[in-house]
């Protein structure tokens, strides 16, 4: 059963500000959502300024959609906006005890070339002995891998504190373990780490998730942040679902999904190289709303709409 679609517009704005002038610069972005199950693109724009001498775009390994940005000029700011309208409508989860054991699960991926890829660690979220054995309590022997996953979905949201500033990117799944807090990112990798620990295929899917105000209060423009959860297949009858455990819920219409690699590594937003710099700054802000109130607010639209030089899919 799929739910109604819900269309949302989605504005990721990127600043940096350098300290001193970068000479020289290429970049990769991911920051345009992908077509996938669940989710159609109906429209992408990506500006930035200043404008590259050269700009590309294509798809990396994953499928992702990507832009690469070169300058050769002198800049001190690189500000980049991009923006989509993007139809979400996820089915609903097939009934637990209709999914195979894990172990099925287990045997199954480790025979598919385009599964079994996510059985292997990148370079931010190494497979941990450690990990494995915490998150091997929701899967005793011949349980319905969809009912040890949202046991193990539910008990990570249950036992860890959402906790800013208290990890990095560095920071790997052993630490999240001891430490018990940390963000969305931290619970990404834990989740990750623990389950191909098992042999089951992950991956680090990574976009946006709706947030409210709080009630009575104004929205707060640009407050929204990039999110990540966990994809998790659940064999060749159902595919692939979608997991947040920061939120301890499962992926149904709230979510906006850039794209998916094996960590975070494979899919941040921004990444690149630059001649010069130095004592940069960065600000980033994300608007999430359904369209259908983006275009009735006149603080939204402010921000803008779809410039002549969008992609309509």
């Amino acid at each position: 059963m799929i739910s109604r679609p819900t269309i949302y517009c989605v504005r990721h704005t990127t600043s940096y500000a350098y300290g001193h002038p970068v000479d020289l610069a290429a970049h990769v972005l991911h920051l345009t959502p992908r077509d996938c199950p669940g989710q159609r693109v109906l429209k992408t724009s990506l500006e930035c300024e200043p404008q590259p001498v050269r700009r590309e775009t294509g798809t990396d390994h994953f499928g992702n959609r990507i832009v690469w940005l070169f300058h050769e000029e002198p800049h001190s700011r690189f500000d980049i906006v991009a923006f989509s309208e993007v139809e979400v409508s996820f089915p609903e989860l097939p009934p637990v005890g209709m999914t195979l054991p894990w172990e099925e699960i287990v045997a199954l991926a480790a025979s598919d070339p385009e599964v079994s890829e996510y059985l292997f660690e990148g370079s931010m979220c190494p497979t941990s002995a450690r990990v494995g054995d915490y998150v091997a309590q929701d899967f005793p022997v011949g349980r319905p891998v969809l009912e040890g996953l949202l046991a193990l979905n539910e008990r990570v949201f249950r036992e860890f504190r959402f906790r800013s500033g208290v990890t990095s990117l560095r920071t790997k799944p052993e630490e999240v373990l001891d430490r018990g807090e940390g963000v969305c990112q931290d619970f990404t990798h834990l989740m990750l780490s623990g389950l191909r620990s098992l042999g089951l295929p992950a991956r680090y899917m990574s976009g946006y998730i709706r947030t409210r105000p709080p009630q009575g209060q104004k929205r707060r423009l640009g407050a929204d942040v990039s999110h990540a959860w966990v994809g998790v297949w659940l064999g060749p009858d159902y595919g692939w679902i979608g997991l947040d455990p920061t939120n301890g819920i499962v992926v149904r219409d709230e979510h906006v999904i850039l794209g998916w690699g094996r960590d975070y590594g494979d899919i941040s937003p921004v990444r690149g190289l630059i001649l010069g710099g130095g004592g940069d700054t960065l600000r980033v802000g994300v608007d999430l709303v359904p369209c259908d109130e983006w275009y009735q607010d006149p603080e939204l639209m402010k921000l803008g709409v779809f410039p002549p030089s969008a992609l309509v899919e």
